[in-house]
């Protein structure tokens, strides 16, 4: 089995029309560890150590988020700043990540076309997701595709919330289950439900 950490990041999840059902599907898994960072840092007092050692103990690192301003919630950028130190996970002897894997699931409020050269946001998705790529190269990480959903306002009433929660599931069971093609999943800038590389149990 893969080792797996979520972690969660929505500072109005009462609010959220589908990051809210992720969460709560992701923290039902056995076998994965499941982080709610405003839940635990609600003053952002983030404990370096602890979250180091978590780094340490799983194969995978899993974001979970809706795109606040072309970028995360301030909070995964805190802690970026704080556990991602040097000397721990790059620079100088800062080798302690190497070989792990970065992945992200994503919600965006605008349509797919939006996020195009010819559409309102001028650029992909995955254009605004680089400095988390390129985190995860600095640390010598593996950087996977995005889990996207696209028009995530629109949702609970086009009927999308439940498919793609569910699909959210089948992904993290897979990746903990040593299910999921990474290099299926390499070949491609996002992942979404109707996409997901998945190899069938044996």
């Amino acid at each position: 089995m893969t080792k797996l950490i979520v972690y969660y990041a929505h500072p109005g999840h009462k609010h959220s029309h589908i990051n809210r059902f992720m969460a709560r599907a992701a923290e039902a898994l056995d076998g994965i560890t499941f982080v709610d960072l405003y839940r635990d840092y609600p003053r952002f007092d983030i404990d370096t150590d602890r979250e180091q050692q978590r780094l340490l103990d799983h194969d995978v690192v899993l974001f979970q988020f809706p795109l606040f301003w072309y970028s995360t919630p301030s909070i995964v950028k805190e802690w970026q700043d704080l556990v991602l130190e040097h000397g721990f996970a790059y620079g100088s002897d800062g080798d302690r990540l190497a070989g792990k894997r970065m992945m992200l699931a994503v919600t965006a409020a605008g349509p797919e076309e939006a996020y195009s050269a010819g559409g309102y946001q001028h650029y992909s998705l995955r254009d605004f997701l680089r400095p988390l790529e390129q985190t995860a190269r600095l640390c010598s990480m593996r950087f996977a595709a995005p889990y996207v959903l696209y028009s995530s306002l629109k949702a609970p009433s086009t009927g999308d919330v439940e498919p793609h929660v569910d699909g959210y599931r089948r992904l993290l069971e897979a990746i903990r289950d040593d299910r999921y093609d990474w290099d299926e999943a390499d070949r491609r800038e996002t992942v979404d439900l109707a996409s997901l590389p998945i190899r069938e149990a044996d």
